[in-house]
């Protein structure tokens, strides 16, 4: 069979638009002889709708979108089209919806499939909006049989997964038996490092298990905090790649399901390009779907914000970035020339504000306020604040998105400042650990300089007073990220870490810390996800707990 693979880049909401994006790719498999359009999971409603799902209009919206891309249909009669969409059950009892797949084809509903597995862990929260399939059963065309599945049904494997809780049934071999001859999956599977290969080694585990081809089609683009990597896959019936799709960009391909694989045709993207990647993708998505155009930066000279630069002129050009230096009285020559070395190498426009007798002014209004005390963390606090109600005010004045620029390290432990650096519309880095800024940075300058040498080799400062440094406080980067990434990632316990060989002082103070700055985090811009476990959207800790590791 000749399957057109559609990974597409959908808008949640934009019933009309991703309805446009259809009927182009449809007209494009006609003409390529395809006998069969395959898109995502939700692809009409775009993905995820969230709660969306509970305006009745919404949904009949969708539902005459489906309507019309039936009628439609008539136009290719030689083509089936297999569409991800929301379908009211017509129940009183349940949600009164499902996620669907409709297989259309010749101006009649060929076939329906639900979802079956609704998963309720990590960014997904399905249960809220849909009831589970009743069924599975594929369904004939044109001499095959569509085990047609979508996204999560085909992750219920105990031997990938052997310490994790599995689902009552098996979506992908309960098709199989009942003599699918060519496995579909529908899927929006969102990004995280790593994800790639699992998700290879899942899709080929099929294929190679039950001996049939096993076509994979995975939405691409940011909405959100989520990304969607694409990378499409049309494996042979020994689990080889016919096809392969590019990450992180809209590719329509067609292959023949009927066509041998070739062995070690599969190489997964470099782990930190593929980050890079992603958050180029999730800022230039975010822009365009929140109807932004222009970005501004606060540019202290370190590296977090120099790499949120760097991702920003990618993803929007460099007529399109704003950087601003906002030195005190405690900043250092450097955090104001290599903010200007590095405007000048991405050619972003570029400003001085000093705030020293901005700061003034504070102290001097508060001078009665907090006579009889020590100067300490308010006060230097007040300096990150005037900074961010400056580059706010230009964010306001210009209408362009503030970029906020710390990462997932700082603002597990609260080394950040609430309405001060913490401003800003988009968190661009907030899931991504010092360590892999680090990385990001080098990967940036891997054909030349680009960020200021001197960024990548000065010890970290957040430069409130005299001789600062981040390990004043903070444990050095590489103990704190290893903690980190087994204390929130992988949800170990504070003994099981130590366990691991980390000192047992230093881990009680990090995961103490951790919870106690929730509240810090509840109140953060959005951040773009690209780990498997992210604040805010993947990781729902309650803010007033006593719980203590």
């Amino acid at each position: 069979m000749r399957v057109t693979v559609a990974q597409l880049n959908t808008t949640v909401g934009d019933v009309g638009g991703n309805l446009s994006r259809a009927h182009q790719v449809i007209s494009q498999a006609a003409e390529a002889g395809s006998d069969l359009v395959v898109f995502t999971e939700l692809f009409l409603s775009g993905y995820p709708p969230r709660d969306l799902l509970n305006r009745c209009r919404f949904v009949e919206r969708v539902q005459a979108g489906a309507q019309e891309l039936l009628e439609s249909s008539r136009q290719y009669p030689d083509l089936g089209i297999l569409v991800g969409l929301p379908t009211a059950t017509g129940l009183t009892h349940g949600r009164g919806l499902r996620n669907s797949a409709y297989l259309i084809a010749n101006g009649e509903l060929i076939g329906v499939q639900h979802k079956s597995l609704l998963p309720t862990y990590d960014v997904f929260d399905e249960d809220r909006y849909f009831d589970p399939a009743c069924e599975r059963t594929p369904i004939p065309f044109k001499g095959e049989r569509l085990g047609i599945s979508i996204c999560e049904d085909a992750w219920n494997d105990p031997e990938l997964w052997p310490h994790q809780r599995m689902y009552d049934c098996d979506p992908i071999a309960e098709l199989a038996a009942k003599g699918a001859t060519l496995l579909v999956n529908l899927s929006a599977s969102p990004y995280s490092v790593g994800k790639e290969e699992i998700r290879f080694r899942l899709i080929s585990r099929h294929a190679t298990r039950h001996g049939l081809p096993f076509v994979y089609v995975n939405q691409v683009g940011g909405n959100d905090e989520l990304i969607f990597d694409g990378r499409s896959l049309c494996l042979d019936a020994r689990g080889e790649p016919i096809a392969v799709l590019p990450g992180f960009e809209e590719t329509v391909v067609t292959v023949d399901t009927g066509a041998p694989g070739q062995p070690g045709g599969y190489t997964p993207l470099e782990h930190i390009a593929s980050v890079h990647d992603a958050l180029v993708l999730g800022l230039r998505d975010y822009m365009r779907k929140c109807g932004f155009r222009t970005a501004v930066i606060g540019l202290s000279g370190g590296i977090d914000s120099s790499v949120v630069c760097c991702l920003a002129v990618a993803a929007l050009g460099p007529e399109n970035v704003m950087g601003m230096s906002m030195p005190s009285m405690y900043s250092s020559a450097g955090s104001v020339e290599d903010p200007r070395i590095l405007a000048a190498n991405l050619g972003i426009e570029f400003h001085v504000v000093p705030i020293a007798e901005i700061h003034g002014a504070y102290l001097t209004a508060l001078q009665e306020l907090f006579a009889g005390t020590e100067p300490g963390v308010a006060e230097e606090n007040i300096q990150a604040r005037i900074r961010g109600n400056l580059w706010m005010a230009v964010s306001n004045k210009r209408g362009s998105l503030a970029l906020s620029c710390g990462n997932k390290s700082e603002l597990a432990v609260g080394y950040c400042t609430l309405y001060g650096d913490m401003s800003g519309g988009l968190s661009v880095i907030s899931d991504v650990p010092k360590t892999m800024v680090y990385e990001l940075a080098r990967y940036i300058n891997r054909k030349g300089e680009i960020i200021p040498a001197r960024c990548l080799t000065k010890a970290p400062s957040a430069e409130l007073r005299p001789n600062q440094t981040d390990q004043d406080t903070l444990p050095p980067y590489e103990v704190l990220d290893g903690i980190l990434q087994l204390y929130v990632e992988e949800e170990l316990c504070a003994e099981d870490i130590v366990a691991r060989g980390f000192d047992e002082g230093v881990v009680r103070w990090v995961t103490r810390t951790i919870d106690r700055n929730e509240y810090k985090r509840r109140q953060a811009a959005p951040g773009l996800r690209v780990t498997s476990k992210a604040f805010g959207v993947g990781r729902r800790m309650p803010v007033a707990a006593k719980f203590s590791q």
